[in-house]
């Protein structure tokens, strides 16, 4: 599973809340990462730098999965691995933090979610790719 997201946004306690159950029903599994790429291209609302970020994650929000490195998500410097998931599932364009999850299957099939508001809605999903890969 993939996000963007931000320290300071309105979604932050309730994305990596979600984000953080997520992680707790799927980490024995084996079978799933969760990869948090922050974000500072909405409202300037992660403009630390990376080591700043990860200690608030860690430390504030107790994130116990990946934390990548400070992406942009659109535009002409989108990380390379933002253009190929909005290329293959889409949204053309990512509207804002935590406003769109990627789950990516173990034989590459990419899905997109977007204005799902807690992440935690997703666990039937990746519950189901589990189950199918079994």
């Amino acid at each position: 599973m993939i996000a963007n997201v931000a320290s300071y946004c309105g979604h932050t306690e309730a994305g990596y809340r979600g984000l953080n159950k997520l992680w707790d029903t799927v980490k024995d599994t084996g079978a799933v990462e969760i990869l948090a790429f922050p974000c500072n291209q909405f409202g300037k609302q992660e403009p630390e730098e990376l080591s700043t970020i990860k200690r608030f994650a860690f430390e504030k929000k107790g994130v116990e999965f990946k934390m990548m490195s400070k992406i942009d998500v659109n535009g002409s410097s989108a990380s390379p691995v933002y253009k190929y998931l909005k290329k293959v599932a889409g949204p053309a364009s990512i509207t804002w933090n935590f406003a769109t999850y990627f789950v990516v299957s173990p034989d590459g099939e990419v899905h997109s979610f977007s204005g799902t508001p807690d992440p935690l809605e997703l666990g039937v999903v990746i519950d189901g790719l589990i189950e199918r890969e079994l």
